[in-house]
């Protein structure tokens, strides 16, 4: 099971990253990247540990600001916007940890999730009702097949359904752009099968862009791959021309790069 191959349109790309860099003092954890995602496109950013993959990823969703170059989305200059207005452009994220509430139940935190991006005061206090975004959130639930664990508390979940639940998250209120930052990881081989069967039935009105450190998945998921080493991107293409690139084979065993 692969990505069906994307075709381009005239719709303004999805993502560019354009001359972005980001200094730590000394340290320049990311090197004047460039990256452009069309619309609907599916992009794998691959590398190894301390490539600058989740610094590039904080830079795109605003936790922190590019030391230099710009973030534009759907043709729109985002680099001076904070989290929020990201999110309401559009732009979801999932982080490489769990970050959820281990108190709420699976539905609660879904409603959560929906009433979030759907703006208003949020109370999980009321009995669960039909209202709109009750309906979204067990809609949700039955997308990444959750609802047999709706009322289960989020702490009682394993560790593939607290993916499976994460994902369901950033999907409320459709978003345009959806960050996954390693999805699979963790995850048992079967869980990462049907991890890959979610991203693959994903509507191509989400562009999807992905940190993945498991190739076999990232590869399977995705239409083109950036390569990242020392903060720097070093390697771009299909999947299959990324597989044949000698410089990502001795990124991945270990070899010097310069």
């Amino acid at each position: 099971m692969n990505a069906v191959p994307h075709t381009a349109t005239a719709t303004p790309h999805a993502l560019s990253i354009e001359g972005v860099g980001r200094r730590f003092g000394a340290l320049q954890a990311v090197r004047d990247v460039t990256i452009t995602v069309a619309a609907g496109e599916r992009r794998a950013i691959l590398g190894a540990n301390g490539a600058g993959k989740t610094t590039l990823f904080n830079l795109v969703i605003g936790d922190l600001p590019p030391s230099e170059g710009r973030i534009v989305m759907f043709g729109r200059d985002v680099t001076g916007l904070s989290v929020e207005r990201r999110v309401r452009a559009g732009l979801r994220r999932t982080y490489q940890t769990s970050l959820m509430f281990v108190g709420l139940t699976v539905r609660q935190s879904l409603f959560l999730a929906v009433r979030g991006v759907a703006g208003g005061r949020m109370s999980v206090a009321r009995p669960a009702s039909r209202s709109a975004h009750m309906d979204e959130a067990e809609a949700l639930a039955a997308r990444l097949g959750l609802t047999p664990v709706l009322g289960a508390l989020c702490a009682t979940l394993s560790h593939g359904e607290r993916r499976q639940l994460e994902l369901a998250m950033a999907l409320a209120g459709e978003p345009r752009l959806l960050l996954l930052d390693e999805p699979a990881a963790g995850l048992s081989p079967r869980e990462r099968e049907m991890l890959l069967k979610l991203l693959l039935e994903l509507p191509r009105s989400i562009t999807l862009v992905m940190i993945e450190h498991d190739m076999d998945i990232a590869l399977r998921a995705v239409d083109q791959v950036s390569v990242m080493h020392n903060g720097r991107l070093v390697a771009g293409g299909t999947p299959r021309e990324i597989e044949a690139d000698q410089t990502v084979h001795d990124i991945y065993m270990g070899k010097h790069v310069s």
